[in-house]
């Protein structure tokens, strides 16, 4: 999902090119910001930090950023986690790790969305995490009340779910499509959507068809 430039490369040309010279006070002047485009690359730059310092109190708040009511902020909290993954993969899988462990539906989309990157998922233990993330995840949506499950933020994690899953699965057949196909024995209503919105996208019909 673009928010504000293919791949972050706007974020990146905001703090310099690849954002690991940006000064950590000008990325944390720029979250505080009232404009909204540059208080998400602010929020991108988190990832630029903590690859730098692994400063808990910006894991801290880049972790409440994956809660925000934006929606753009929720977004470039994943962007920031996927940076890190680029450079500092055992401190990405940390972080993930971390998210999924959350009671939070949007923390849990945020790791979910943050690791079902293909570029990222080349790396077999990114990918097997994945499908860990994807499953756990969608054991929580299943625990959750009825009246639970119509929140609006589970319903943005079940939809998360929607197109995760086929990323996992795309990158890693062998050990992903078995979760993903024993969903199917679920007569959840919310599992059998899930299940629904994967098998649309063509990176998932494509494994199928072979």
């Amino acid at each position: 999902m673009v928010i504000f430039g293919r791949a972050g490369g706007a974020t990146r040309r905001f703090f310099g090119v690849g954002g690991g010279g940006a000064d950590s006070d000008d990325i944390l002047q720029a979250v505080e910001s009232e404009d909204e485009y540059i208080r998400c690359c602010g929020i991108v730059g988190f990832g630029f930090i903590l690859v730098r310092s692994r400063d808990k109190a910006v894991l801290g708040s880049l972790t409440e950023a994956t809660t925000s009511a934006s929606w753009r902020a929720r977004e470039a909290a994943a962007m920031a986690v996927q940076a890190i993954g680029d450079t500092d993969p055992e401190l990405f899988r940390a972080i993930i790790e971390q998210w999924a462990r959350s009671t939070h539906p949007l923390t849990l989309r945020a790791a979910a969305a943050g690791i079902c990157e293909p570029r990222l998922l080349k790396d077999k233990t990114n990918a097997v995490l994945a499908v860990r993330v994807c499953r756990d995840a969608t054991e929580w949506i299943v625990s959750q009340p009825a009246d639970s499950r119509r929140d609006a933020d589970t319903r943005t994690l079940r939809q998360a779910l929607g197109y995760c899953w086929s990323v996992a699965v795309a990158a890693d057949p062998e050990n992903a499509l078995p979760a993903f196909v024993s969903l199917e024995a679920s007569d959840d209503t919310d599992v059998v959507w899930i299940v629904r919105e994967n098998r649309k996208k063509a990176r998932l019909r494509k494994v199928l068809e072979t």
